[in-house]
């Protein structure tokens, strides 16, 4: 098993004396492979000049088992809110019920609303299939299926609520345009799913194209995911910049930096206005840990990130550099190694020890970084709009059942009252009364819509009163969702078959 003292033994402790001006860092060093590759980065990093303070704090599988739920303890908050820079190594989640995600939590708990993952091909040095790609992916990080609103609503039925704010979208937006403006980018694409979920992915692109229209210098183009993500994997030089969802920006940018030749280079920036947040896209792996074969690589560029967020470029620049040699010089670890293309498989340590010796050196063949003079993306607050004229019109009442549609409907129209007309019932969403379909399957979650009858004004008593004659009618309503009017524009969706 890795040794960790000696692992960390040429890292600066917490009491250690610092350089003048070091930037204050809270590192973790993670489970499985974590520590192996955090020792390797971080020696690397101060090989290479990194003025950091660093303030190692514990968090993860252990501390999951010490009882707490999200794996990190009050002291690491302490750390993160006085630091405001979290490099981090890969942690292991435990299965099961009862925990959170430590990623999402400190994303959302700190409001790092912004993913960026460069997803780029270092070939010939690297195999792949695709030696053009050079995309970064920007990923929204706090909403979407990822707020974690969860429930059972029936024996049958189980809801994710998908959340999407206008701030949210209008913010990772600009920070798209302003990362591709910063960084010398030529076009930003944005992958929703706008087509069937027209209000929450509809709100997304139609963010982008408002704000988009700020930028005239900077190519842009919609894509439904489905085939945009066709395309990334098919033909990935086509694009620059995407900004995406919470949950598409997962999945695409584990699959864009796998064909960039291994998910294990991936690196993945976390930034908001009061912290940033830097790690590998990889897990822990703990099949591997101890055994000195994992690559620091994706953890090394997060380092990479973390020094331009920090200001420290020049530093940045000599590491990206250096490690850009060492692949080009076929010194390469298990998960790239390809006989007749590298020239040496190494281990952890190894290949750091590599990295080191190329610090000053440029690559030959891949791009040289420039990065002396990079800076973080200045951050721009949301500025929020006038409120919307809003109306109520009806209820969408869910309830659970076992009848048909038809037996549903009439209980459902025995129990109104003279105000409220029942205008439709669904199941998963698609219509199923009036005029439904034999052949739909449906389950025992419905959702039963009531509007005014013609000139009369919906109100919360009518619904309340509405609710009450379910109940008394020995209806099992589990959830209601009130119909608004937002400057006249309906703010739900109709129901498929309508």
């Amino acid at each position: 098993m890795l040794d960790l003292a000696a692992a960390s033994a040429t890292i600066p402790a917490t009491d250690t004396p610092v350089a003048a001006g070091a930037a204050p860092v809270t590192v973790a060093y993670g489970d499985g492979i974590g520590p192996e590759i955090m020792a390797a980065s971080l020696r690397i990093m101060m090989a290479a000049g990194a003025r950091l303070a660093i303030e190692e704090v514990r968090l993860g599988e252990a501390l999951y088992r010490e009882g707490h739920s999200a794996g990190i303890p009050p002291e690491a908050w302490d750390s993160l809110r006085r630091t405001r820079t979290f490099f981090k190594g890969p942690i292991t989640t435990p299965q099961g019920g009862g925990v959170k995600s430590l990623n999402v939590t400190i994303r959302k708990t700190l409001g790092l609303f912004a993913n960026v993952r460069p997803c780029a091909a270092y070939a010939p040095a690297i195999a792949t299939r695709h030696p053009g790609m050079d995309v970064v992916i920007v990923r929204e990080n706090e909403e979407d299926l990822y707020a974690g609103i969860e429930h059972r609503q029936t024996d049958e039925v189980y809801q994710c609520l998908k959340i999407i704010s206008r701030p949210g979208c209008e913010r990772i937006v600009r920070y798209a345009f302003d990362y591709a403006r910063a960084n010398g980018r030529k076009k930003v694409s944005c992958f929703t799913k706008d087509n069937i979920m027209k209000l929450t992915d509809g709100l997304f692109r139609r963010v982008f194209d408002e704000i988009g229209a700020e930028y005239p210098d900077i190519e842009q183009e919609n894509m439904i995911v489905d085939i945009g993500a066709a395309r990334l994997a098919d033909s990935p030089e086509r694009f620059d910049v995407i900004v995406m969802p919470n949950l598409y920006g997962d999945i695409l940018s584990d699959i864009a930096a796998q064909i960039t030749g291994s998910v294990g280079l991936g690196a993945s920036a976390n930034i908001g206005e009061y912290g940033a947040m830097f790690e590998a896209i990889h897990g822990s792996a703990p099949d591997l840990a101890g055994q000195d074969v994992a690559n620091p690589s994706g953890l090394l560029l997060a380092g990479v990130q973390m020094l331009v967020h920090l200001g420290q470029g020049d530093v940045a620049e000599r590491i990206h550099n250096g490690w850009a040699a060492t692949i080009e010089a076929g010194i390469h670890t298990a998960d790239i190694f390809r006989p007749g293309l590298s020239r040496e498989k190494v281990g952890t340590r190894a290949f750091a020890d590599a990295v080191i010796a190329r610090l000053g050196e440029k690559p030959q063949h891949l791009p040289a970084a420039d990065l002396k003079a990079a800076r973080p993306i200045a951050l721009v607050r949301p500025q929020r709009a006038e409120p919307a004229e809003k109306r109520l019109v009806g209820v969408d009442i869910f309830v659970q059942s076992m009848l048909s549609p038809d037996e549903l409907a009439q209980r459902l129209l025995t129990a109104t009252n003279g105000l409220v007309e029942l205008a439709m019932i669904t199941n998963r969403g698609v219509k199923v009364w009036p005029q439904g379909m034999p052949e739909t399957f449906c389950t025992d979650h419905w959702r039963c819509r009531f509007q005014p009858k013609p000139g009369k004004q919906f109100n919360k008593a009518m619904q309340l009163d509405l609710l009450g004659r379910l109940n008394m009618a020995g209806i099992d309503w589990i959830k209601t969702e009130q119909l608004y009017l937002f400057d006249g524009e309906p703010g739900y969706s109709m129901g498929q078959g309508q």
